[in-house]
């Protein structure tokens, strides 16, 4: 399973959020060109997180964005929720019928067990990454990501 870019965007958008609102709102343009992500993507994004209380925003001349709550208390699995809908890795791991839509074995299919059981632990693991966590380690963190990719 890949996530989308909804996640992995929104994922930078809530770091660079709050690395940088010390100071009070943030305009989202701002974030586009520090991260260079499109605005227009971010604008869709800023809506799913602000619906679900991550971030607050504010219109006018000092207007932007801001974090509702400390980065001690903003999980990736909050954010990954949000903007992918749901928790599960596979439509058949949240549906509980007999045709998830995808495949003809839902709800009959021993591999349904794996694809509950792995969507539990990913989001298990991303419940337990905050954004303070990330910040706090963030040299050692990126150097173990480049580590583990060149041992692939």
């Amino acid at each position: 399973m890949r996530l989308t870019t909804k996640s992995r965007y929104g994922t930078r958008m809530i770091l660079d959020l709050a690395m940088h609102s010390e100071n009070g709102h943030i305009p989202l343009s701002e974030i586009s060109k520090r991260q260079n992500i499109s605005l227009k993507y971010l604008e869709k994004l800023i809506r799913k997180l602000r619906d679900a209380g991550i971030v607050s925003s504010r219109r006018g001349p000092a207007g932007g964005h801001m974090l509702c709550r400390s980065p001690n208390r903003i999980t990736v699995g909050d954010i990954v929720r949000t903007l992918e809908d749901g928790s599960a890795i596979t439509d058949c791991s949240e549906k509980d019928e007999k045709l998830c839509g995808i495949c003809n074995q839902a709800g009959e299919c021993l591999s349904q067990w794996i694809w509950i059981e792995a969507s539990k632990a990913m989001f298990e693991r991303l419940d337990q990454i905050t954004i303070s966590m990330l910040l706090d380690n963030r040299q050692t963190f990126i150097q173990d990501a480049r580590t583990y990719i060149t041992k692939r």
